[in-house]
């Protein structure tokens, strides 16, 4: 069975302190809305240039969907697309990668190349 990867963008703070814990808590949209956002690979992309527009010091992490159990949760969200939301703290056991998501000369995010979106 192929891996399903969901997608989250943290800044480098953010997950700096969950590298430190063994698990990420959530950034505080997250916090304020009791659950972690995710991004499938077809909708990170417009997620990163809606909510993270021109900032630097961010990472994308790419996190297991399987190993999120049932706390994972498909909801309608922007554009009724479906967007994965864990209410859970994220364990870190569940992240396959994480990569930089630096800024190219026109402020946009240049994604790894390992990443399939």
């Amino acid at each position: 069975m192929t891996q399903k990867l969901i997608y989250k963008i943290a800044t480098r703070d953010q997950w700096e302190k969950a590298e430190k814990t063994g698990f990420f808590e959530g950034a505080p949209i997250d916090l304020a809305d009791g659950y972690i956002h995710f991004s499938t690979a077809a909708t990170v992309r417009e997620t990163a240039a809606k909510h993270f527009a021109g900032q630097d010091s961010l990472l994308l992490i790419a996190v297991d969907e399987a190993a999120l159990g049932d706390k994972l949760k498909y909801e309608v969200s922007r554009g009724n697309a479906l967007f994965p939301h864990l209410y859970d703290k994220l364990n870190l056991n569940a992240v396959i990668w994480a990569a930089e998501l630096p800024l190219d000369d026109n402020q946009l995010h240049i994604f790894p190349e390992n990443f399939e979106g």
